[in-house]
């Protein structure tokens, strides 16, 4: 059982940058294949990127390719969204999103392959 706690969000202008957190109860998510997703009004949401368990691995979205990076710290059973270069189309709750399978295994931009979900934090950028 993993319960998640993301925090960070807020308002921030176009060209900014925010810093997501995601915090994991357990002792076991250094395991967890972990993922943001991100859900605008009126959206299905959308994948953003994700981590395998040692950090080695990452997948992005084309759409922040360049401007965010996934990170994790499983000393700190946290996982990390730096978002720079932020666009008004980033806007959006952002989710984050635990999978005990194999990294090998898991379809990682698919909301149905993660098990555990944190409640959201929004994300507004302004212009």
């Amino acid at each position: 059982q993993v319960q998640l706690v993301e925090s960070g969000g807020g308002l921030v202008q176009a060209g900014g940058s925010l810093r997501l957190s995601c915090a994991a109860s357990g002792r076991t998510f250094s395991s967890y294949v972990m993922a943001w997703f991100r859900q605008a009004p009126g959206k299905e949401r959308e994948f953003v990127t994700a981590i395998s368990t040692s950090g080695r691995n990452t997948r992005y979205v084309d759409s922040v390719k360049g401007r965010f990076t996934i990170s994790r710290d499983n000393a700190k059973n946290t996982v990390f969204l730096q978002m720079n270069s932020l666009k008004l189309e980033d806007t959006a709750v952002y989710y984050c999103a635990a999978e005990s399978r194999p990294w090998t295994v898991v379809r990682t931009a698919l909301p149905n392959e993660y098990r555990y979900w944190g409640q959201g934090t929004q994300v507004t950028v302004s212009s």
